[in-house]
């Protein structure tokens, strides 16, 4: 009988010999941006250890890629493209994706019929992956890519239970933080403006405003919470509504800086010194919170490391195949203006 032939070694092994993931090493093999040049060296070496040949076969499957990633935007009101929210996204995926080589393409699904005929595109092999944000309790369409097992990540999440990747920020932590500011700051009747009540970051934040009180003895009010929707617009009708039913308001946080400018117009309107008479407080640190008058205390969102941990998920996910959901909580700051 002849020699046996050494079995030949697998990608896993490979991995297990640099000490990174499955996907790093695929990575590598495929000369892929995003790898740390100490890590390259550490796996390149256990290749020539090894004598480990690629499979140039699944390496030409795999490669048949649409080399595309497709933000799916679900948010019905066509005045959120004019938040900066959107735009600041917009910038921090591109950013992100710029040394992939992959396209980011823009997509509004915004009813069954849309979700259906976007479910059939992707199916297609039209995009590699999906990037969601600004969805809704309830929205099935999460559900839908994972059952069709295309790599999605979402940004934020649809309730404390979902399953599917994400990140998010710490919104609880963050409008907890705002309202002990407030409170040190002597403020006793703090209002909040919350964003769309079927959203999980609003009962993030309302919860936040809730714990800060409550550590501080006093109980949240239902007169002093008024729903708005992130925009200006809605910043300004909530905050004239606030100071009908309680004129002794003298502290607010908003759900968005765009919501706490129109805030400020409503209490700059209403004859309100800000901060002496209502401080005022947002949520995100955009360009915007310096422009304002005064400028605006805000919680600041990491926006740069919010694309950049989707984009992370999602090419793991590519690459490395649905093992398991991920799922990134991102710490926030308060930014201390002259609005407090």
């Amino acid at each position: 009988m002849g020699r046996r032939r050494p079995e030949t070694p697998t990608l896993e092994e490979v991995a297990t010999r640099a000490g990174v993931g499955r996907g790093t090493v695929s990575r590598v093999i495929n000369n892929a941006a995003g790898v740390k040049e100490s890590t390259r060296r550490t796996v390149q070496r256990a290749i020539e250890e090894l004598g480990y040949v690629p499979n140039l076969a699944a390496r030409s499957l795999a490669g048949r890629r649409a080399d595309a990633v497709t933000l799916v935007m679900t948010e019905p009101d066509w005045r959120q493209f004019a938040e900066p929210f959107f735009s600041e996204i917009v910038s921090s995926l591109g950013d992100a994706l710029s040394d992939t080589g992959m396209q980011l393409m823009l997509t509004l699904v915004r009813s069954d019929a849309e979700r259906q005929r976007f479910l059939e595109y992707a199916r297609g092999g039209r995009v590699d992956g999906v990037l969601l944000m600004s969805v809704h309790a309830g929205d099935p369409l999460p559900d839908m890519l994972a059952e069709a097992r295309l790599p999605t990540v979402l940004l934020g999440r649809r309730s404390g239970d979902e399953y599917v990747s994400y990140v998010d920020v710490d919104n609880v932590g963050g409008a907890r933080s705002a309202v002990s500011h407030l409170l040190e700051r002597g403020r006793r009747a703090i209002a909040t403006i919350t964003g769309p009540a079927d959203m999980y970051v609003t009962q993030c934040r309302l919860r936040g405003y809730q714990e800060a009180l409550a550590l501080a003895g006093l109980e949240s009010e239902q007169h002093l919470v008024a729903e708005g929707d992130f925009t200006t617009e809605s910043g300004r009708r909530a905050m004239a509504e606030l100071l009908q039913r309680h004129p002794e308001i003298d502290g607010v946080l908003a759900a968005s800086d765009t919501t706490a400018a129109g805030a400020l117009e409503t209490l700059h309107s209403a004859g309100r010194r800000v901060p002496e008479d209502v401080a005022v407080i947002g949520f995100d640190d955009f360009p915007l919170a310096q422009r304002t008058t005064p400028r605006l205390t805000t919680v600041r969102q990491p926006i740069e490391a919010m694309g950049r941990s989707m984009v992370r998920l999602l090419l793991e996910e590519m690459e490395e195949g649905a093992v398991a959901w991920r799922h990134v909580i991102l710490r926030t700051e308060l930014v201390v203006r002259e609005s407090t």
